[in-house]
């Protein structure tokens, strides 16, 4: 019985310490939870004696390559609030002051305790009531907030332009959303971070580092001062300064001569691969996406049928047409195809089995010097096929177009260059795979003769054709495109100035020069022609299979020791020469002697006036 007594009393001891340590372990799992796992304790205790208030830095601002201010910082002020401090106050008076209605209030204090809305919503956080106030609202505000329990004022900035321009290169700052701050913990709901443009790839340079001051609570709630005098504050650190490579007189210029034209101008100085100017239309005023109408004016633009928000010449694919024809002829000279004594005849086009693409009269036959300076159709379809159809050359056809499709990915085209700006795209250069599997492996140059003149499948962007021609400039090299030329006074590093050297000899390039800059001496470019500059050029007219031909030109100057190189794209403008010539001309003006003349001027009006695109809207500052 003794036996029995103690084997109960055994099990009745284990079961009692087992339950004792279970609850232990409830017990620190619960604190676990409580202290590290939910914010909201830590929140709520923090709250009770202190107000931790975040200081927002100056974001850095950015000023064009001749040091004149582009975008700059102006106070503003966000309404925030603690929920749990709120009390029943006067509504319909808070809402007079704000402009707001009752209903949008109620809203917004739903939309903030809306936890799918707001992930991590605590009662004990600071939010976002409402963002952007002018300075003299914020005084109204400021007169009455002592009626308003658990409301105050988190001093900010907005984003101010000095000029309507440049607004796809600066791009614009905007909400972060719910991915940027799980991704970074740098951000919390209601920061601001770049959204587009430069804003967006140097973000981390141009923010900052918050700060922090820490003010202390008596028991009612009421900020009785600094805590421990400030010690435990943080200062704010100011964000660094761009400086871009951008003209802003020459991108103002730009993009007056763009209006009413959908398509681009890219301006790059080959020595160091800057982007001197990178027009894009139709655009808008940089302004109107910054402030509390950011959201509005961004859906009226983002809906808009001629694709405002889209930066054509970093993200518009296009034919690139007759300006194409200066790398074929660098690849054929290259691959020995031809020499400079090469003559192909063409009898007003070059004519295969499957058709003919046409060409305009001049003598025949010709080479390659004069070809580019004619633009010739013919030569540079008779160069495709000598080189890609002759077994001599290749074994197979695929080998030979390859090699092309390689030297083309040389000179910058066919993927990214790897421009400091978001959203680039590569363009398109077709490889033999493409063409197997859409002709079932049976294909020749007559099959794909358009992409010898820029046609058929091959597209580029206008940044890609630019750099071309500034590759052409420097004899076979580039250097990556940038629109940043410094941060903080420290040039960019080396990924902007290591040259890339293409697959062709520097000694081609000197033919290809000549071919251009006879072009424009007696070509198809005479009116690119500038009074004491040796201009070198190439028009293109690409075919549009949607309505009218596009108008493109290339050119860079001098023709020795090269400051600049250019691309201009109309869309719909027709004949090269139309728009694409005249508008480069004006361009390179502008940038090598510094001003238009008389006559120059009229013909800014003239082509500035000219309506190619009549959907196109602008939308201005207010």
């Amino acid at each position: 019985m003794r036996n029995n007594n103690n084997y109960t009393f055994e099990k009745r001891r284990f079961i009692i310490g087992g339950s004792v340590i279970l609850l232990i372990v409830i017990f620190i799992i619960r604190l676990f939870f409580l202290q590290i796992v939910n914010n909201d304790y830590k929140a709520w205790a923090d709250s009770n004696a202190f107000l931790k208030k975040t200081i927002y830095p100056s974001r850095g601002m950015i000023y064009d390559r001749n040091g004149e201010l582009l975008v700059y910082n102006q106070p503003a002020y966000d309404v925030m609030l603690i929920m749990r401090e709120v009390q029943p106050f006067d509504t319909l008076d808070f809402c007079s002051i704000l402009n707001i209605t009752k209903e949008q209030f109620v809203k917004r204090i739903a939309d903030i305790k809306n936890r799918k809305m707001n992930p991590g919503y605590s009662s004990y956080v600071p939010q976002v009531f409402m963002n952007h106030l002018s300075a003299r609202e914020c005084g109204v505000l400021q007169e009455k907030l002592y009626k308003f329990p658990g409301f105050y004022i988190q001093n900010r900035t907005i984003r101010e332009y000095e000029y309507p321009n440049a607004a796809h290169i600066l791009g614009n700052i905007g909400e972060v959303n719910q991915k940027d701050i799980e991704t970074n913990p740098y951000y919390v709901r209601g920061d601001y971070s770049g959204r587009s443009g430069v804003e967006q790839t140097y973000e981390e340079d141009l923010r900052g580092v918050k700060g922090m001051e820490i003010l202390l609570r008596d028991a009612h709630g009421r900020i009785k001062g600094r805590y421990d005098e400030g010690s435990h504050d943080i200062a704010p650190v100011s964000g660094k300064n761009l400086t871009m490579s951008i003209d802003i007189e020459l991108q103002a210029l730009g993009e007056k001569l763009m209006q009413h034209k959908r398509g681009s101008i890219v301006m790059i100085e080959p020595e160091t691969g800057e982007v001197l100017c990178m027009v894009s239309s139709p655009t808008y005023d940089p302004s109107i996406l910054s402030g509390r109408q950011r959201g509005k004016n961004h859906n009226t633009l983002a809906r808009h049928p001629d694709k405002i928000l889209l930066n054509r010449a970093t993200m518009g694919r296009y034919p690139p047409g007759s300006t194409f024809k200066p790398s074929q002829g660098l690849i054929f000279l290259q691959e020995g195809v031809i020499t400079t004594e090469t003559k192909y005849s063409c009898a007003n086009g070059y004519t295969f089995r499957g058709g003919k693409p046409a060409c305009h009269p001049h003598y025949s036959p010709t080479e390659i010097k004069y070809a580019l300076a004619t633009s010739c159709n013919s030569f540079f379809c008779w160069g495709l096929h000598d080189m890609i159809d002759s077994r001599k050359r290749f074994p197979t056809v695929q080998d030979g177009f390859e090699l092309w499709k390689d030297y083309l990915v040389s000179m910058g085209y066919g993927y990214k260059l790897g421009i400091d700006l978001p959203s680039e795209t590569r363009g398109f250069i077709p490889n033999s795979a493409y063409y197997d599997k859409y002709y079932n492996a049976r294909w020749n140059s007559s099959t794909i003769i358009s992409i010898a003149i820029g046609q058929g499948e091959v597209t580029a962007t206008p940044l890609q054709i630019c750099n071309m021609a500034a590759t052409i400039a420097n004899r076979g090299y580039f250097k990556t495109p940038h629109v940043v030329k410094a941060i903080d006074g420290q040039p960019q590093d080396t990924t902007f100035t290591n040259k890339h050297f293409t697959m062709v000899d520097s000694k081609y390039y000197d033919i290809v020069v000549e071919g251009m800059r006879m072009a424009v001496t007696g070509g198809t470019c005479r009116g690119a022609a500038i009074e004491g500059i040796e201009v070198c050029g190439k028009t293109g007219t690409a075919e549009n299979p949607h309505g009218k031909d596009h108008s493109a030109f290339i050119g860079f100057a001098p023709m020795d020791n090269p400051k600049v190189a250019i691309c201009v794209y109309v869309e719909n403008g027709g004949f090269g020469a139309t728009y694409g010539v005249p508008i480069g001309r004006l361009m390179m003006t502008k940038y090598l002697k510094g001003e238009l003349s008389e006559q120059d001027k009229y013909l800014e009006e003239t082509l500035s006036n000219a309506i190619v695109s009549p959907n196109i809207l602008l939308l201005n500052r207010e």
